[in-house]
């Protein structure tokens, strides 16, 4: 068996000096069928180790759940890293940030109310152990001393940027040596004094995250990790994008030069990202420092490798750079992308939510608006209604929408409150009477911040011209299977001028063979969309990203099916262009 040490200057692999290469690569983001194209490719571009954050929530969506199936297996992601002859290092977090919502904490964690977040607490602590067992039988067997890829495992995650607590990492640290973890931890840091002397503690070895500067970021971590091997856990390659934003891009000279002079300095790495991979579902994060922004379905990060698998020119520019410090054979290298089709078709189905909401939900009756987590939902989408009748002006209120409400009366939306907009308010029509309905989307929880944990819906307390506005009916949508919409659908007699939302749209595609596709949006206004059952994101006019990527693994041979939830208004016409769209930049 090998093992895997932190030496005195350096990293040591079976007692010899050891480069740690790496590159970040999320399975979770990733089709499972896909992982080793990438895995290998990470290889060709002159990297040796892959990294991956470890997800909580996507594994133990409720609470007593954890499934390890499907593309949630990490065992077989790690297998398959150490078939293509690499190592891998694992953050297991519990919290990861990543842009992932919630920032990989389980919302259910959070609905006793007393929870503590990221800090010594026995009821969070607790819950991270029965997580940390449940990782065992996966991790613990694949460790190099046991004969697997995995040498480093990173406790929590730029944590001195969030608190200062050395019990909480004494514990965590405790945890995971408990569950039969025996090789060397790590934290990670930005580069700052503080951050560094608050994120760690003795015996975890600091490594820092940036990702320009390389040699003035580097000379600042060994101040504060004076012996071993220096590490850029997080060399930045690019950035993350918000809805309503511009789409983010580095220079690819630039970045070469900072990850040059960082490994001409001696240093390890891990490209943060090597490749982005997607958002699929209701899976995106979002930030909120004083302003809500939620991060688009794309995680392209402007990585080497794109949101399909493709080398970009920053992935040339990087080997160019690796393969000084670690040879790779000429010939070994992966070949160009051919473009993807294009294909039209069109909706000849539709449904109207309010129609088949039933299918999804159950109704139950309040005395005020539950939250989303109260209706045992946390993601996606949860439906209120109430009557109302009103004689003259008519104005809706609520203490906080979280996200974004469209607001309809008898089945006709007559507006819009958004979270972003702190909106709180809406005029309804003069002598409004009928059904109030309130279509309330999660857009994507905070991933970093205090306002980690918060609860989701229309929170407080519901007005109508000053009073409260009391009995309530509400649902939580489980769109896990959306299969009632196919059930439900009727088919159109001629082509539909349109869609008007909130509304189900089914088509179909024939294709010759199974192949990445690009769907169009920019015709769309706001919404969600399913291929062959399985949810491939969300979209909005609002951009940048004007595609939402298809992995090949979720196409046929023949006939597919595509299913739009379109919230808002769009074009009853469906089309699959040769290139994605992810909107200008800044460059």
């Amino acid at each position: 068996m090998s093992g895997f040490e932190i030496g005195d200057d350096e990293f040591l692999l079976d007692g010899e000096p050891f480069r740690v290469l790496a590159g970040a690569l999320h399975y979770f983001r990733v089709h499972p069928d896909q992982w080793r194209d990438r895995i290998r490719k990470a290889r060709q571009m002159g990297l040796n180790t892959i990294e991956t954050y470890v997800a909580w929530n996507a594994h133990a969506p409720r609470e007593g759940e954890f499934d390890l199936s499907g593309g949630l297996d990490l065992g077989r992601f790690l297998d398959e890293v150490a078939a293509e002859g690499m190592y891998a290092i694992v953050r297991p977090g519990p919290y990861i940030c990543a842009e992932w919502t919630n920032g990989g904490l389980p919302a259910w964690l959070f609905a006793s109310g007393s929870v503590g977040v990221r800090r010594d607490e026995p009821q969070y602590l607790a819950a991270v152990e029965e997580y940390l067992r449940r990782l065992a039988p996966v991790l613990v067997p694949r460790q190099i001393d046991r004969g697997g890829p995995v040498i480093l495992v990173q406790i929590e995650n730029e944590y001195g940027a969030y608190g200062s607590d050395p019990v909480y990492l004494e514990k965590l640290v405790t945890l995971n040596r408990d569950i039969g973890l025996t090789v060397p931890f790590t934290t990670v840091d930005q580069p700052e004094p503080a951050m560094l002397d608050n994120g760690s503690i003795p015996g975890l070895h600091k490594t820092a995250s940036f990702g320009s500067r390389s040699l003035e970021r580097l000379a600042t971590l060994r101040e504060h990790q004076p012996t071993g091997p220096l590490m850029c856990a997080e060399f930045w390659d690019g950035w993350f994008d918000h809805w309503g934003a511009h789409h983010h891009t580095t220079s690819v000279a630039d970045s070469a030069k900072d990850l040059d002079d960082l490994l001409g300095a001696g240093a390890s790495v891990n490209i943060y990202m090597f490749h982005g991979g997607t958002n699929f579902g209701f899976t995106n994060g979002a930030n909120d420092k004083g302003v809500y922004q939620p991060l688009v379905t794309s995680y392209d990060y402007d990585a080497p490798l794109d949101e399909a698998g493709n080398p970009t020119a920053k992935y040339w520019a990087f080997r160019e750079v690796l393969t000084r410090y670690n040879p790779v054979a000429s010939d070994d290298a992966p070949s160009a992308a051919s473009a993807a089709p294009a294909v039209s078709t069109s909706v000849t189905r539709v449904v109207p939510l309010r129609d088949v909401a039933a299918s999804f939900g159950v109704w139950a009756p309040f005395d005020r608006t539950p939250t989303m987590e109260e209706l045992g939902r946390y993601d996606g989408f949860a439906l209120y209604r109430t009557e109302i009748d009103v004689s003259g002006p008519a104005v809706l209120e609520f203490d906080e929408v979280r996200d974004r409400a469209v607001v309809s009366l008898d089945g006709r939306p007559v507006g819009i409150l958004a979270r972003d907009h702190h909106d709180r308010t809406l005029t309804l029509p003069d002598d409004a009477r009928g059904t109030l309905e309130v279509l309330l989307e999660d857009q994507g929880r905070v991933n970093y911040g205090p306002r980690i944990g918060e609860a989701k819906g229309l929170i407080g307390v519901a007005r109508l011209n000053g009073e409260p506005l009391e009995r309530w009916e509400a649902l939580a949508l489980d769109l896990d299977d959306i299969a009632p919409v196919r059930d439900a659908a009727a088919p159109v007699e001629t082509a539909l001028p349109g869609l008007a939302g909130p509304v189900f749209g089914i088509g179909h595609f024939d294709l010759d063979e199974a192949t990445d596709l690009f769907l169009a949006t920019r015709a769309w206004g706001k919404g969600s969309v399913w291929i062959n059952g399985a949810n491939i994101g969300r979209y909005w006019s609002r951009g940048p990203q004007h595609t939402l990527y298809v992995p090949a693994p979720l196409l046929h041979v023949g006939r597919n099916e595509i299913i739009v939830l379109e919230l808002q208004s769009g074009s009853a016409e469906v089309r699959f262009v040769p290139e994605p769209d992810l909107g200008h930049t800044d460059f």
